[in-house]
């Protein structure tokens, strides 16, 4: 039993992470709006999330549901924390997470309740059992309704899900990124009963198929420091994407749907697997064109593409060298 039912879904939205600059509200309030519309009803956000400086995001969440509160029970909110603000290092002793907690509510301002709270990263300093502990006892407390995670190994989520249910495992999936998979993430939440939350699945827009050169993305974007965007990796990497669009375009579909629909299909792949893929979108033409409902993968398709990540090595890592020291904790 989880420990907060997030129920079935489909799709839900990513935070507005990566733009270097402040989305306005009248157009991300247009997009939150659309996207529930759509069906979209898990929202993920991040104590730290903001181009300018921390809490940002949580602040226009704050704004979103205090303009629409009708919307407020429609919505599923996930917010990471549990990390240092200044350093963003993972921090899971007690008082740091009850401190990572609070503030969130701060910030929400009681606009919209914290449905479920998820540790950022694991810090290998602290026994995961501690944190959950810590966790646990937030949620007897009505603080927050669940716990969740986020880039964490196997063992650890067996760990933490002895301590108390856990709510949803976050992890970036998508043609680029099949570590999830490849480590066992999938099953094991499968075989736990624990929803997979997939941020990233268009490879933090790489998958679009509208990056064609790093002068795309655009000056003080942090894409531009991870290793996958590099000038020696850039090109290489092209040839995935060249592969999705015709992919998709055999299909009659955009890369972005193609990508979002090979996510899905894992769910008829691996028995048990409930998967949420969160795009990211600061346009509702983005939000219409990820949410549309099109014909899903045949088997035949899902294996063809199989076939082509197996022969296509990505290039370079995720991150840069300090976030990946945290990843699979």
């Amino acid at each position: 039993m989880l420990g907060v039912p997030i129920g079935p879904m489909g799709f839900g939205l990513m935070g507005f992470t990566w733009r270097p600059k402040i989305t306005p509200d009248d157009q991300a309030f247009a997009v939150m709006k659309r996207a529930i519309e759509l069906g979209a009803n898990f929202f993920n956000s991040g104590e730290f999330y903001g181009s300018i400086e921390p809490t940002l995001n949580l602040d226009l969440v704050n704004r979103f549901f205090t303009k629409y509160p009708e919307y407020a029970e429609k919505v599923f909110l996930s917010v990471k924390g549990g990390v240092d603000l200044k350093t963003l290092t993972p921090d899971g002793r007690p008082e740091a997470v009850r401190a990572s907690v609070n503030n969130i509510l701060k910030h929400l301002g009681g606009a919209k309740k914290l449905d479920i709270f998820e540790c950022a990263r694991v810090d290998k300093k602290v026994p995961i059992e501690t944190t959950i502990g810590a966790l646990k006892e937030m949620v007897n407390e009505g603080l927050i309704g669940g716990i969740s995670l986020s880039e964490v190994g196997v063992e650890s989520i067996k760990r933490a899900a002895k301590v108390h249910p856990i709510a949803a495992v976050e992890v970036e999936y998508s043609l680029w990124s099949l570590e999830a998979y490849e480590l066992g993430v999938l099953q094991t939440c499968a075989e736990l009963g624990i929803p997979v939350v997939a941020y990233s699945p268009l490879g933090m827009g790489f998958l679009t198929g509208q990056i064609r050169s790093r002068a795309d993305i655009g000056q003080g974007d942090f894409r531009l420091h991870f290793d996958r965007f590099s000038e020696e990796n850039f090109t290489l990497n092209l040839q995935l994407v060249d592969e999705v669009e015709k992919l998709a375009g055999k299909k009659n579909i955009t890369p972005p749907q193609l990508a979002l629909s090979w996510v899905k299909k894992h769910e008829e792949v691996i028995p048990g697997l409930s998967i949420i893929p969160i795009p990211g979108a600061t346009t509702v033409d983005r939000i219409e064109e990820n949410y549309k409902t099109v014909p899903p993968l045949t088997d035949e398709e899902f294996a063809e593409i199989g076939e082509i990540l197996k022969k296509f090595e990505v290039r370079g890592g995720r991150y840069n060298s300090h976030a990946a020291a945290h990843l699979w904790g």
